[in-house]
């Protein structure tokens, strides 16, 4: 057996090369590399696949948080509600914008911010939340909303890991005001670079996000405001345009292979496999298990080919970042128990069920 990678992109690109290929030579002969055809092209067509009126593409997803935290007026002596159990873009962008993070503990199921948590950390100068759907899993939106809707909070939605996941049918990134997503080239759809956008159906908001994003002006020296420069340069938009028919379909696999994991690891004392919450569609960008010994199995898996990875070896309130805030692992007992377990196992839509099968033989060589 060769090695099994975590992500293998090349596997991937090898199965749409042509499309890639020429999407790449047309920005090329076109010089089209800022803004263009191809990024119009892309953001219609994502929006259109997504089921929502606006999408604005800028330079990454953490950009694109923060876009949306600005536009929205959020700044100095705000807070900003969102969960201990992230990628640090969630919470540094709240920063950022001037505002003060403020976490909340995570589901032990399902590894998203914990609703029931939620309410008692609101205060007057709480202005938003912040849910991440993480792995792939949707947090308990429909709750979220109902209590920010009874406190007149704005929910942003952060899909970075939650591309085309569905609730009761709806999918990710289309319950609140607005949804950011990341194209980071591991991601379930992603550029070969950095690249992000922001999705809404707010007509208002998405032309203050769109004029931020590109130096304050939706024409060239008519400067509304002050912004930044977060672009999605033309290039990364062909290739993720290139690879958008594509997502339905690399989504289903991943299913499929998270079923071969879930079928294969059946029965393993030493594991606790992935829950998916009813009536949900988790599209698995991460496979995420918690494991005895986990250090060792590491090395054991890594000797034996295998490579794996940790997302996240600590809650972002046990951050440096983040010692200002005083907090202790009493504050979240649930992210302060999983950070010592948790293992994320090679997911992507090329995987075979051999090499799936594999990986599971090895952890069960490895337990007995």
């Amino acid at each position: 057996m060769n090695r099994i990678p975590f992500v293998d992109l090349r596997a991937q690109y090898l199965t749409i090369k042509d499309s890639i290929d020429t999407a790449i030579a047309d920005v090329l002969n076109e010089t089209s590399f800022i803004g263009g055809k191809h990024v119009k092209e892309f953001e219609k067509n994502f929006a259109t696949l997504y089921g929502v009126k606006h999408c604005i593409s800028c330079a990454n997803g953490t950009d694109a948080i923060y876009i949306v935290l600005k536009m929205l007026g959020i700044g100095p002596g705000d807070e900003v509600i969102t969960t201990a159990c992230s990628w640090i873009s969630t919470s540094e962008t709240i920063s950022q914008a001037g505002a003060r993070p403020v976490f909340v503990d995570i589901e032990p199921d399902y590894f998203t911010i914990d609703p029931a948590q939620i309410e008692k950390k609101i205060t007057p100068k709480t202005k938003a939340i912040v849910p991440v759907h993480l792995y792939g899993q949707m947090a308990q939106i429909n709750k979220i909303n109902t209590i920010a809707q009874k406190h007149g909070l704005h929910v942003i939605e952060d899909c970075a890991q939650s591309h085309f996941s569905e609730l009761h049918g709806q999918r990710a990134g289309t319950f609140g005001v607005a949804s950011t997503f990341s194209f980071y080239p591991g991601k379930n759809l992603g550029a070969y670079g950095d690249a992000g956008c922001i999705l809404t159906d707010d007509d208002q908001l998405a032309e203050k996000c769109r004029m931020y994003a590109n130096h304050g002006a939706l024409i060239k020296h008519q400067h509304q405001m002050e912004g930044i420069n977060s672009r999605l340069d033309g290039l990364q938009a062909a290739i993720l345009k290139a690879k958008l028919p594509n997502i339905l379909d690399w989504t289903e696999k991943r299913l499929q292979v998270a079923g071969w994991y879930l079928e294969n690891l059946q029965g393993v004392e030493q594991l606790t496999l992935p829950v998916i919450r009813p009536d949900s569609k988790h599209s698995f960008h991460l496979f995420v298990v918690r494991a005895e010994q986990r250090e060792e199995l590491v090395k054991y898996l890594n000797d034996c080919g295998i490579d794996t990875a940790i997302h996240y070896p600590v809650p972002l309130p046990f951050m440096p970042a983040y010692r200002y805030l005083s907090h202790t692992p009493e504050d979240f007992p649930v992210s302060d128990q999983y950070q010592g377990s948790i293992l994320s196992l090679p997911i992507y839509p090329e995987l075979t069920e051999e090499q799936v099968k594999y990986v599971c033989e090895k952890i069960r060589t490895f337990y007995q």
